[in-house]
């Protein structure tokens, strides 16, 4: 069971555009336990705890690679303890064994698209759900388009005010504006959107005088 931390950490790590793949290399789980989450907006009622470190722990990033290099080819549990102890793990292959599982099912790579820009040239914005209910928690996000550097502050609504501040929050964050803000067809932000790109699309007036002071 994971904690209310790597709910969060998942959450955050797929507004910022990373990969299903990538966020379980990253955190050492599987990418169906990442779909999983990703499905949940409410977050989970356990407790707070520490998660326990296991002498598997520090090789589990060192076997999410080698398992997604191989496939759709299987490594053997055997072939993979037989490695790990090499590198220095002193656990039992039962440990082992329950990690790898989780894998089995996960056989199709999943394409990485990334847009290149330039520095200075554009930053990423969006809000994602943390938590619903009587008391929400949004997550406001941005990312530099060229670095992947991220700001994040927490809201309870994605009203426009929210969306304002995060913004300011931000140039304030990266230290300047970018060329460009790419965002969503938010509600809070847009009045009317030109889905073919041949006029403009209509902002709200506090966003557009957003744009004119910065």
């Amino acid at each position: 069971m994971l904690t209310k931390e790597t709910f969060v950490d998942i959450h955050v790590r797929f507004a910022q555009g990373q990969s299903i793949r990538n966020i379980a290399r990253q955190l050492g789980i599987s990418r169906n336990t990442v779909k999983h989450h990703l499905q949940q907006h409410q977050m989970p009622a356990y407790a707070q705890r520490a998660k326990p470190v296991t002498k598997l722990e520090p090789f589990k990033p060192y076997l999410v690679q080698r398992i997604e290099q191989a496939q759709p080819d299987w490594i053997p549990a055997t072939v993979l303890f037989d490695e790990v102890v090499q590198l220095g793990y002193q656990g039992g292959i039962a440990q082992l064994r329950r990690f790898v599982c989780q894998f089995k099912l996960c056989s199709t790579p999943e394409p990485v698209v990334r847009f290149e820009t330039l520095p200075g040239q554009q930053m990423q914005i969006d809000f994602t759900t943390i938590r619903r209910g009587k008391r929400p928690l949004k997550a406001f996000v941005a990312t530099l388009g060229y670095s992947r550097a991220t700001f994040v502050k927490f809201f309870d609504n994605e009203r426009a005010h929210a969306w304002q501040q995060g913004l300011k929050e931000a140039f304030e964050y990266f230290g300047g504006v970018p060329e460009q803000v790419l965002c969503d067809n938010a509600k809070a932000l847009i009045i009317e959107r030109d889905a073919y790109a041949q006029g403009e699309h209509k902002l709200h007036d506090e966003m557009l005088q957003m744009s004119k002071d910065y």
